[in-house]
């Protein structure tokens, strides 16, 4: 049974994750692991703490010589912020740590400050905001690069873009190849394939630092090289277009979700919004005349790339805080600022694609099982030949 988890607080010791139910045999390099690390911390807009982080991942079960074994994988990711919470975030109390308390009493609107609060009992917002807070991510950007390492042995690629920034929104049209050399950048700024499209996006965040304020936008997830035949119409819960949206929601600051051009389907008549079916009688396959539904139709995947697009709100942390309420009194009060982000698209992008690509992982092992790399190759070979005779 496939499933991860992720552990730890923002300004804890480490974050922890595990993966299980991936099988034997699939090639693990913590160097590409690393890389995936390092995306999630660029881009122009990002705060301080990107400054004080260099994340790395240490694997310290389910891999060995460099393959996985079938069983669970565990990461830690440090964090090197701790030395400075050590008394702050203790495991363990001791006598005057109340001393040392970085108390946040002033709850953010938009963040899980206030409603964490009332739901777990805490008079302090702090426990709240180390788990809420985006940093937990990172975790999942390192299982997202384990899953992603298991979809390359089958051809399945991941990868983002960003095509809006606040209400600019970029007209180019991006292909597979564009993603590709975007990803391979050494310096990432909004994370756009387009130069004269990032100029319009870069000057939006400039908009945003001069006025202590934040900006969200749209990031697009693209999986390349996806089979027919994931995901399923037969009960609700089994649609991949629903597995996908969850995955996407699930990251904070994302309240929305497009699988393929829904926004502009829905502003246009059928006639407009379908994939015309074709067949190529040489090749003996079915191709069509275009990918509005975003790869998938009836909640099954049908052989072009999957398109997801998580539309993200402006974070909570504002340097020119909104009203609130000062906890102990319920006077009125300005919201806390904690050291934060202004822009964080980019990096949305990166951990759309491991979300992708673990809803992908769980999809493809479903379909084609297998306890080690080897059955499932083989699993998929033949199911590959039953779609090429259909």
């Amino acid at each position: 049974m496939f499933r991860f988890e992720t552990a730890g607080e923002s300004h804890g010791e480490c974050l922890v994750a595990t993966i299980t139910g991936l099988p034997s045999g699939i090639p693990i390099s913590l160097e590409k692991i690393n890389r995936e690390l390092w995306r999630r911390q660029q881009g122009f807009g990002r705060g301080g703490r990107m400054k004080i982080e260099t994340d790395t991942a240490h694997i310290v079960s389910g891999v060995r010589h460099s393959k996985t074994i079938g069983a669970p994988i565990a990461c830690i990711i440090a964090n090197r912020d701790w030395k400075n919470w050590t008394q702050s975030m203790p495991v363990e109390d001791f006598d005057g740590a109340a001393e040392h308390f970085k108390e946040v009493k002033r709850p953010r609107p938009g963040h899980a400050d206030l409603i964490g609060c009332i739901k777990y009992d805490f008079d302090d917002a702090r426990y709240i905001l180390e788990r809420a807070s985006a940093r937990e991510t990172t975790a999942r950007v390192a299982v997202g690069a384990i899953a992603k390492a298991y979809l390359a042995e089958f051809g399945i690629e991941v990868l983002s873009h960003v095509v809006g920034v606040g209400r600019e929104t970029s007209t180019y049209e991006a292909t597979w190849e564009d993603l590709v050399a975007l990803s391979k950048k050494e310096e990432v700024l909004l994370g756009t394939v387009d130069p004269e499209t990032e100029v319009r996006f870069k000057a939006v965040v400039d908009e945003a630092y001069r006025t202590g304020d934040t900006v969200g936008g749209i990031f697009e997830v693209r999986a390349h090289g996806v089979p027919i035949g994931l995901g399923s119409h037969i009960t609700w819960d089994s649609r991949l277009d629903g597995k996908l949206a969850q995955a996407i929601v699930s990251m904070q600051a994302v309240k929305g979700v497009e699988v393929g051009y829904s926004l502009e389907g829905a502003q246009s008549f059928g006639s407009k919004v379908q994939d015309t079916i074709h067949y190529n009688k040489e090749e003996r396959e079915f191709f069509r005349g275009a990918n509005r539904a975003g790869g998938l139709e009836g909640g099954i995947t049908n052989g072009q790339d999957i398109i997801v697009r998580g539309h993200l709100k402006p974070i909570s942390t504002l340097r020119r805080p909104l009203e609130s309420v000062d906890l102990p009194t319920r006077d009125s009060a300005l919201a806390v600022y904690e050291r934060s982000d202004v822009a964080v698209i980019p990096a949305a992008g990166v951990i759309g694609e491991a979300m992708v690509a673990l809803v992908l992982a769980q999809a493809m092992l479903e379909k084609f099982g297998g306890d080690s790399l080897r059955e499932a190759k083989r699993n998929f070979a033949n199911y590959q030949t039953q779609v090429r005779e259909f």
